[in-house]
């Protein structure tokens, strides 16, 4: 880890000066070399973007990692080649896709954006579902990542070998799998087939899963093993977390010390209820904006449990000594149920003002889950650039359905701040748009295209129960003269989301800009 951190440093400090292993390719190179490589990371960005810079050293260290492994990683500069990521459909910076050898159907990029988790994405992508293992490749698979997952069954048994295929080819981007069917290997494994052995570079190395050879009984045990018992959250733990499908305890902590203190006291407590709670500690120097995303100030130590799937928010009393006897009672009672969520909301509003909803935690229920109505809803931020520039394109699609009687009656325009509102859905990044179909409120449609208001009215029309159709009433509107020209250029240049949460834009040298930057919650 202390290699990599210096690695990581000399690349920053040398300005990528020095060769390079990322390959830089423009419209006139990029056809032929993607098409000569059967397997390609690329990165499409631009030189002012804060994200990708963030990026470029993590993705060096990445590149030089893969290119040992066959495996290309490019880089495009948008502000260059504005066609060619055009006819690739990059809308936000920066868009990382995978190629396979083709320039048809690129799949995106959708792990974390650190070296080792690069590097371990791009290793699975570059294998089989299933790797065949035998007496030669075992050993060197098992510490191959830090969680593989090896099936050890009979070479007759079609229908365990069909399973363990199924959850691979679902999770490939999660875990390496492996199968062994070898009589010796077998042997010599002392596993009663079919099993199933997670090899772990943490806690227990090695864990056998010997019930039912079941699709999700396996699936549960995967996750539930490759999880620390007491693990760290961070950019490349996150997601796995809120993934789990369990509530996450939150230790926020200051310095290793402190960290010491609470993983020591803790093991029984996180053994107790493992594969009912995870239990992490998270660097508050580092992550502490993400207390106010629990409800906690920023006083350290904190404690706080999540529940992942309802996105509830148990934040423990910070008038009360922390103590380790005082978290195992929390933890105890939040089990039994005797503790109510935390909900952070704003005021009700009155009445509502103007042609979009004001959404608030308290009337979430009332206006987004009126399954009479299909509605959609911005998650926004106050201090998010982008949510400003959409602003204006947001309150004209409003307009259009809130000022028709009979448009009114079947779609709802909605908007809800979502640092000072708690609400179901775990939010990535802003804006995140949603629409909670009538009659379908437990499957809202993320919204993935353009910001137009054409756009936005085709994508209610297609994904909504109702299928409103308001092209013409757009047309009709469009054809007025624009209250605000000023309004609607601005409109007009709102870009597009990325993938993980939205990149202020050329104007990001400014105080707004850099504060809107601080303000990101880069888990």
């Amino acid at each position: 880890m202390h290699s990599k951190q210096i690695l990581l440093s000399l690349v920053t400090a040398a300005g990528l000066a020095s060769a390079s292993d990322v390959v830089q390719l423009k419209t006139d190179t990029f056809d032929e070399f993607i098409t000569k490589n059967s397997l390609v990371l690329a990165e499409f960005y631009a030189p002012w973007c804060g994200h990708c810079k963030a990026l470029a050293p993590e993705y060096e260290v990445a590149a030089t990692e893969l290119k040992a492994k066959g495996i290309q990683v490019v880089k495009v500069d948008c502000t260059e080649e504005a066609d060619l990521c055009q006819k690739q459909g990059v809308e936000g910076y920066p868009t990382l896709k995978i190629f396979r050898g083709s320039l048809d159907n690129p799949s995106p990029y959708s792990g974390q954006r650190k070296s080792d988790a690069i590097i371990s994405y791009m290793t699975k992508q570059s294998l089989p579902a299933v790797s065949t293992l035998t007496k030669d490749t075992l050993e060197a698979f098992k510490t191959s990542d830090k969680v593989v997952v090896v099936a050890y069954f009979n070479a007759d048994d079609k229908k365990s070998s069909e399973t363990f295929s199924a959850i691979a080819e679902k999770h490939r981007d999660d875990y390496l799998f492996g199968a062994v069917s070898d009589p010796a290997l077998l042997e010599a494994a002392k596993i009663t087939a079919p099993g199933v052995v997670v090899y772990r570079s943490f806690d227990e190395p090695e864990t056998v899963y010997d019930g039912a050879f079941e699709a999700e009984a396996i699936t549960t045990f995967v996750k539930t093993t490759a999880i620390p018992l007491i693990g760290e959250v961070g950019p490349e733990t996150y997601a796995g977390y809120m993934s789990a499908g369990i509530p996450l305890a939150y230790i926020f902590v200051e310095g290793d010390e402190q960290k010491t203190k609470y993983v020591t006291g803790l093991k029984a407590l996180a053994q107790k209820y493992k594969g009912k709670i995870n239990v992490a500690t998270i660097d508050a120097a580092a992550f502490g904006a993400h207390a106010q995303n629990l409800n906690l100030e920023s006083k350290w130590p904190a404690f706080a449990i999540q529940d992942t799937t309802k996105n509830f928010k148990y934040p423990f009393d910070q008038t009360k000594d922390l103590t380790v006897e005082a978290i195992e009672k929390f933890v105890e009672e939040f089990s039994e149920g005797k503790i109510e969520p935390s909900i952070k909301s704003e005021e009700v509003p009155a009445k509502q003002e103007g042609p979009v909803h004001v959404v608030v935690a308290h009337n979430y229920k009332d206006i987004v889950l009126d399954d009479e109505k299909d509605v959609l809803v911005e998650f926004y931020a106050h201090w998010c650039g982008h949510c400003k520039a959409l602003a204006p394109k947001y309150e004209e699609l409003g307009k259009l359905y809130f000022d028709n009687p009979e448009f009114a009656k079947k779609v709802v325009i909605a908007k809800v701040d979502a640092t000072l509102n708690d609400v179901p859905d775990e939010i990535q990044g802003f804006p995140t748009i949603k629409l909670f179909a009538a009659g379908k409120k437990g499957s809202p449609i993320d919204y993935q295209g353009g910001r137009t208001v054409e756009d936005f009215v085709k994508f209610i029309k297609e994904s909504g129960t109702h299928g409103v159709d308001a092209t013409e009433a757009l047309a009709a509107q469009q054809a007025a003269p624009p209250a605000d020209s000023a309004a609607e250029d601005v409109g007009k240049a709102a870009p597009a989301a990325t993938e993980s949460g939205d990149e202020p834009g050329p104007a990001s040298t400014s105080t707004e800009a850099a504060a809107e930057s601080d303000k990101h919650d880069e888990l």
